[in-house]
C-alpha cells in the first residue's frame, strides 16, 4: 500500500519508546520542547484488541479503553502527525488487527523487538523476536501490506556485528519505513558502554533510515551531544530515552529550561488530559532523581491524588481551575445530548424509567427471558434489541421491539446486558405480563428448568445421548452474547 503521510525518519530527534514514561503528558512535552517525532510506551497487542475507540469530548481526545474502563492509550490531535504506536506482539495477524484499530489517530507503526524485560520475553515478544526471523519477517511484512501508515522496528543488537546486519539487511526486504538500534545486546543494561561501532555498520549496509539509541548513558548530556552521537553512528536520526525522562527540555535547541519549569509543564499537561495520579507521580521522581530526598519529593512520594501532587508543587489553584473548567464542559455536553436525544428520540416508542437489578429476580431468571417466553406463547416473532453507546459518559440504551412495538427505559446503563434487561422490564409491565421477580411468587421459569434438570438426569440415567439438542441451547444465547454495539 502506498504511504499517506509526511512522516520522515531522517534527521529527526525523538522521544523513545518507555514503559510508564511515553504517556501523552510526556509525549507533548517533549514535543513543545522540539522532538520531531514521540513514540508511546509498549503497549500489549492482546490489551488493546480488548479495546474500544471511545471519543472524549471533554477532554478533546481518542481514547482506546478497556473493559475495566482503564484507558490504555490515549492520544489528541496536538501529536497526530508526530506519534508512533509502538506494540508488543509476537502474531502478525494480532498486529495487523490493533494496526487498524489506532492507524486513523497515529502516524506509524512501530513493533518492539528489543526489550530485555522477562513480562515480554517469555510471550515470545521484544528481543525474543530477535531469535525468530521469519515471524519478524511475517510480522513487518503483514503490517507493510496491510496499514496505510509507515512502520518501524526497534531492536537490540545481536552478539556478532555479522549476524545484526545480515538480520537488519533481511528486515530492510520487508519494506519497513525505519529502523531503530538500540545499541547494547539484550542482557547488557544502561552501565555496559553502547556499541556505536556496530549501529555504524548497520547504517553502512542500508539503505531506510537507521535510528540510533542508547546514548543517554555515554553521550547525551545536553542538546549539542544529540548531533555527536548521531555522528559517532552515522545514522539517520537519534532516539532519545532516559536523557529525556530525566529532562523533556533535552530536545530544546536553547538548552535546558530550569527542571521546575519543565515539571510545572509536564504536571499542566497531566492536569489537562486526565492522566492517572500514580503514573504523573513515577514521571516526576524520575525528574527529580536525586532530589526525592527533599522536603519536596518525600511530599511527592507520599502524594495520593493529582490534587495532592498540584499541592506539593505550588499549583492547587491550577487544579481547581481546570477541573472546574473540565466540569462545566461535561454538564454543558450532558445537556446538549440529552437535548439531541429528546429531539431524535422516536415518539413511537414507549417509555419508562426503570433500571435492572439482579438482586430482585431468582439465579439465572431474567425478564428478558420472560419477555421471549411470552413472546413465544402469544406466537409473536422474538424481540430484537437495538442498543446503542452515548460517546460523553460510554453508557448504554436499549429498544426491543415486540409484537411491532417499541420500549425502552429512560435511564442510561453502565452495560449493553444490563440496558436489554431495562428494555424487556418496561415492555413487561406495559403488557401487564409477569417479569420473574421474587415477589410475585411462584415463577414458572424456574418450575421449567427443574422439570427439564430432571428429564436430562432420567436421560443420562438410562444411558441415552447427553447432547443438548441445539434448538434448546439457542433460547438463552441472548442473554450471553456480546457482539459490537454501534455508537450514536
Amino acid at each position: 500500500m502506498t504511504v499517506n503521510t509526511p512522516l520522515c525518519f531522517r534527521g529527526k530527534k525523538i522521544l523513545a519508546p518507555m514503559v510508564r514514561v511515553g504517556t501523552l503528558p510526556m509525549r507533548l512535552l517533549a514535543l513543545d520542547y522540539g522532538a520531531d517525532i514521540v513514540y508511546c510506551e509498549e503497549l500489549i497487542d492482546i490489551k488493546m484488541l480488548q479495546c474500544k475507540r471511545v471519543i472524549n469530548e471533554v477532554l478533546e481526545t481518542v481514547d482506546f479503553v478497556a473493559p475495566n474502563e482503564r484507558v490504555v492509550f490515549r492520544t489528541c490531535e496536538r501529536e497526530r502527525e508526530h506519534v508512533v504506536f509502538q506494540m508488543g506482539s509476537a502474531d502478525a495477524e494480532r498486529a495487523l488487527a490493533v494496526a487498524k484499530l489506532v492507524e486513523s489517530d497515529v502516524a506509524g507503526i512501530d513493533i518492539n523487538m528489543g526489550c530485555p524485560k522477562e513480562y515480554s520475553t517469555k510471550a515470545s515478544m521484544g528481543a525474543a523476536l530477535l531469535s525468530d526471523p521469519d515471524k519478524i519477517e511475517s510480522i513487518l511484512t503483514t503490517l507493510v501490506k496491510g496499514i496505510c501508515k509507515p512502520v518501524t522496528c526497534k531492536i537490540r543488537i545481536l552478539p556478532s556485528v555479522e549476524d545484526t546486519v545480515n538480520l537488519v539487511k533481511r528486515i530492510e526486504k520487508t519494506g519497513i519505513a525505519a529502523i531503530a538500534v538500540h545499541g547494547r545486546k539484550k542482557e547488557e543494561r544502561p552501565q555496559h558502554p553502547v556499541h556505536c561501532d556496530v549501529i555504524k555498520a548497520i547504517s553502512e549496509a542500508v539503505s531506510i533510515p537507521v535510528i540510533a539509541n542508547g546514548g543517554s548513558h555515554d553521550f547525551i548530556k545536553e542538546y549539542a551531544d544529540i548531533e555527536t552521537f548521531q555522528k559517532a553512528t552515522a545514522a539517520s536520526s537519534v532516539m532519545i530515552a532516559r536523557a529525556a525522562m530525566w529532562n523533556p527540555s533535552i530536545f530544546r535547541k536553547e538548552g535546558f529550561c530550569p527542571l521546575k519549569d519543565v515539571m510545572q509543564d509536564y504536571i499542566k499537561y497531566a492536569v489537562r488530559y486526565d492522566n492517572h495520579y500514580t503514573n504523573t507521580k513515577y514521571c516526576l521522581c524520575q525528574m527529580l532523581r536525586e532530589q526525592l530526598e527533599t522536603t519536596q519529593g518525600k511530599k511527592l512520594h507520599a502524594a495520593q491524588s493529582t490534587q495532592e501532587i498540584c499541592e506539593v508543587f505550588e499549583m492547587g489553584d491550577f487544579y481547581e481551575e481546570t477541573t472546574a473548567i473540565f466540569e462545566a464542559k461535561k454538564t454543558s455536553l450532558e445537556t446538549k445530548t440529552q437535548d439531541e436525544d429528546d429531539q431524535m428520540e422516536d415518539p413511537d416508542v414507549i417509555k419508562m424509567a426503570v433500571r435492572f437489578d439482579k438482586r430482585e429476580y431468582p439465579p439465572q431468571i431474567t425478564p428478558k427471558m420472560y419477555l421471549l417466553e411470552w413472546c413465544r406463547k402469544e406466537k409473536h416473532p422474538q424481540p430484537v434489541y437495538e442498543t446503542v453507546q452515548r460517546p460523553l459518559d460510554r453508557l448504554f440504551c436499549s429498544v426491543v421491539t415486540v409484537a411491532e412495538r417499541k420500549y425502552r427505559s429512560t435511564l442510561w446503563d453502565k452495560s449493553k446486558k444490563l440496558a436489554e434487561q431495562a428494555a424487556a422490564i418496561v415492555c413487561l409491565r406495559m403488557l401487564g405480563v409477569p417479569e420473574g421477580k421474587l415477589c410475585e411468587g411462584e415463577n414458572h421459569l424456574i418450575n421449567k428448568r427443574k422439570r427439564g434438570d430432571q428429564e436430562h438426569f432420567i436421560t443420562r440415567d438410562h444411558g441415552e445421548n447427553l447432547a443438548e439438542p441445539s434448538h434448546k441451547k439457542a433460547n438463552f444465547i441472548d442473554e450471553t452474547s456480546d457482539m459490537n454495539v454501534p455508537k450514536m
